[in-house]
Order: C-alpha cells, then sequence, then structure tokens
C-alpha cells in the first residue's frame, strides 16, 4: 500500500518534470498579465469619452485582473493534461500499478495540482493587479490597503486553482485531451457567453461555473449586472461544479479499467 506522502511527492515529481506544465502555466501568466495590461490601456487612453456612469462604476481590480479570461484558457489545458495525458500515453496503467490505490492517486494528483495552482495563481494576480495600476495611472486606482481588493486578487488565485479542478475532474471522466478541450473550451469561450446574452436563459448563465466564481474578482457592484449571490456564494457556487467534476471523475477512475 503506497503512503500517501510517496504519492504526493511522485505525483510532484511528475507534474514538475513535465514540459507542457511549464509552458502552460507560464502562458496563463503571459496572457493574463498582458492582456489586462492592454485592456487597462485602453481604459486609460479612452477615460475622457466614457460617461460619468461609467466611470463611477468602473473597477480598477477587477479590470486588472480581466485578462484572466484568456488565461484561464491555459489553465483548463493544464488541468486536462495533468490526468488525459497519462490516458493518452498509456502511462495510466503504470500509475496505477504502482498505487493500486485509486482513492490516493487520484486525491494526491489533484491536491499537487491544486497547490501549485493556487501558488502560481497568487503571483498571477498580484502581477497583473501591480502592472494594471500602474498602467491606468491615477485613472481611478486602487491600492491594497482598500476594501475587498485583497479578496479580490486571492479570490482570482482561488478562481484558476478551481478551474484547473474542474478540468482535472472532467478529463479524468472523457480520458482524452482531444475531447477535454474540445468539451471545456467552447463551454467556457462560447457557450457561456451565448448563454449569459439570451434573455431567457441569463439568469441560469449566472450559475455557471466560470460566471459565478468570477463574482469574487469584482469590488465595485455593477448594478447591470445584478446576482442573488455575493463574491463568496458565487465561489461556493464554482466550488460546486468542481465537487460534481470531481466526483464524477472519481467514479469513473474506479469503475472503469485503465
Amino acid at each position: 500500500m503506497a503512503a500517501p506522502s510517496a504519492v504526493l511527492q511522485s505525483e510532484w515529481t511528475k507534474v514538475k518534470s513535465v514540459r507542457s506544465t511549464v509552458w502552460t502555466l507560464t502562458l496563463a501568466l503571459l496572457l493574463t498579465v498582458v492582456v489586462s495590461g492592454l485592456i487597462c490601456l485602453a481604459y486609460r487612453l479612452n477615460w475622457s469619452d466614457m460617461s460619468a456612469a461609467d466611470r463611477f462604476t468602473f473597477d480598477p481590480t477587477n479590470t486588472s485582473l480581466a485578462g484572466l479570461w484568456f488565461g484561464q484558457l491555459a489553465l483548463i489545458a493544464f488541468g486536462t493534461l495533468l490526468i488525459a495525458s497519462e490516458y493518452s500515453t498509456g502511462m495510466i496503467r503504470t500509475s496505477l500499478a504502482a498505487v493500486p490505490q485509486r482513492a490516493t492517486f487520484y486525491v494526491c494528483k489533484a491536491a499537487v495540482a491544486a497547490g501549485l495552482t493556487f501558488a502560481i495563481g497568487i503571483v498571477i494576480s498580484f502581477v497583473s493587479y501591480f502592472v494594471g495600476q500602474s498602467v491606468l495611472s491615477g485613472h481611478k486606482t486602487s491600492s491594497l490597503g482598500d476594501a475587498h481588493v485583497l479578496r479580490a486578487l486571492i479570490g482570482a488565485a482561488l478562481y484558476m486553482t478551481l478551474m484547473v479542478l474542474f478540468a482535472y475532474g472532467v478529463a479524468t471522466m472523457v480520458r482524452s485531451p482531444m475531447v477535454s478541450l474540445g468539451i471545456l473550451i467552447p463551454f467556457f469561450f462560447i457557450v457561456s457567453g451565448i448563454l449569459s446574452a439570451i434573455p431567457g436563459v441569463k439568469k441560469f448563465a449566472k450559475y455557471l461555473p466560470d460566471q459565478a466564481g468570477q463574482k469574487i474578482m469584482q469590488v465595485v457592484s455593477d448594478p447591470d449586472n445584478h446576482t442573488s449571490y455575493g463574491p463568496w456564494g458565487g465561489i461556493a457556487i464554482m466550488g460546486v461544479w468542481v465537487a460534481a467534476a470531481l466526483l464524477g471523475g472519481f467514479v469513473l477512475l474506479k469503475k472503469r479499467d485503465a
């Protein structure tokens, strides 16, 4: 019987030795920071053309994290490749032979992914925030001491972690990198946006994992985007989606052959 500590060490070794881990997490950092900086620059250049209402509801913290919408593409790829790559290469048979307790294997891999993502997520959110505030340069900027700013930044790292775990759970169920990405990327980048624009299903769309989870990154309330839940309520809703995906992945991992 493999000890959890040994499995954690093994999974950490696997994650850090795979080249795709470095590339996907680096891409998440670059996409989030660069795109957030460009969005902040666009607001700065067009500040004088904004209405008084738009200036009043402008959220400098959330705007500095806006690039995460693109950065999550790399995070989804990271969460998918964590497990789906083992299926595509056949390594899953070796992994399960070394760790026959599938629950231990599954939980330890998820724990390593969550810990690494949260640590990188903290770096991404703070770097993106400071770059964004520097670019805005006085146009209603915020500081770390302002109300809810730290919550938004730490919440952004939590959002990234949950996104990776959601992708990990879905990829475990599907077992194919291409099919997993073919489901997740359209869902978050196309379907979610379309549903949020359709009047009949608009209220439902606010409970989708990405839209609910992103609520924690808001510091200034938007009266046009009212929800029945707050920042922590939104991340809790996302947590339910993630728990369902992880549970589904675990059930199928237990039932199926490698």
